[in-house]
């Protein structure tokens, strides 16, 4: 089985200097949340961090986002408010990773050219 085959659920925020990701369960949680404030943001975001890609768009890679970022972008450092904004405001995407084959045996024993 090959392994980091994963789907990443992520939503992309396109600010006015730099561009920001967090990452989600899945969109039907989501989607639950935006109508039932009640869940939990935990129960909605895989991971409890808020990404930068340095105007990059939703493939560039991926920083954390520092408290002068923030600050500048949405008016607070607090993440848990800007999280929300992000998920409020942001485009939701899936991608799935690209397959990773790990190495079986590189020495091959006999196999391998001398």
């Amino acid at each position: 089985m090959a392994r980091g085959n994963e789907t990443a659920s992520k939503i992309f925020y396109k600010g006015k200097s730099e561009d920001f990701i967090v990452f989600v369960d899945d969109l039907e949680i989501l989607q639950k949340w935006k109508n039932d404030r009640s869940i939990a943001l935990v129960d909605v975001l895989n991971g409890w961090k808020i990404f930068v890609t340095h105007s990059h768009g939703a493939q560039g890679v991926l920083d954390t986002a520092s408290k002068n970022m923030l600050q500048n972008e949405f008016g607070t450092d607090n993440e848990d408010v800007c999280m929300v904004k992000i998920l409020e405001g942001g485009e939701y995407q899936a991608s799935s990773a690209r397959e990773r084959e790990g190495g079986k045996n590189d020495s091959k024993g006999p196999m391998i050219g001398h």
